[in-house]
């Protein structure tokens, strides 16, 4: 019976370590997601510059990199979450009152919604060019 005890906890413990090294992959996944988007924003950016010789000013809130950093902190927080969890339902499988908590589930979801919600202005509207760039082969005009 003992035998049979100790191999039960030692299968919650093994759970509980697989579900938080699936949150670490998430974690993972959504920095490395945020660093390409912002690289990617200002990559698009320079290009566009390139090719139509106009400065392109961004959006003051919805822009590339602001979504970058918005999911690379969101990473951070969820690793920092995770890692609570983890230690606190190992806590509770070795004295034996585990009880589960939907709260981080919810809160969760309800940032990754809001991420998706706010990352829609970038896929559907084309950032304008405004200014010229000066190019410094051209004789500039003295008044």
């Amino acid at each position: 019976m003992a035998n049979q005890n100790r191999e039960s906890r030692l299968r919650e413990h093994l759970a509980n370590e697989r579900t938080f090294l699936a949150w670490l992959r998430t974690s993972i996944s959504l920095i490395g997601f945020g660093l390409a988007i912002a690289r990617f924003g200002l990559f698009l950016r320079q290009l566009q510059t390139a090719t139509t010789q106009q400065i392109v000013e961004n959006h003051p809130v919805f822009n590339y990199q602001n979504l970058g950093l918005t999911l690379i902190i969101v990473g951070i927080l969820i690793l920092a979450l995770a890692t609570l969890h983890y230690n606190r339902v190992f806590w509770q499988i070795e004295q034996a009152n585990f009880r589960p908590n939907r709260l981080l589930i919810f809160f969760l979801s309800i940032i990754v919604i809001l991420l998706g919600i706010l990352s829609i202005p970038l896929v559907l509207t084309r950032q304008n060019s405004t200014s010229p760039i000066r190019n410094s082969n051209q004789p500039q005009s003295r008044k």
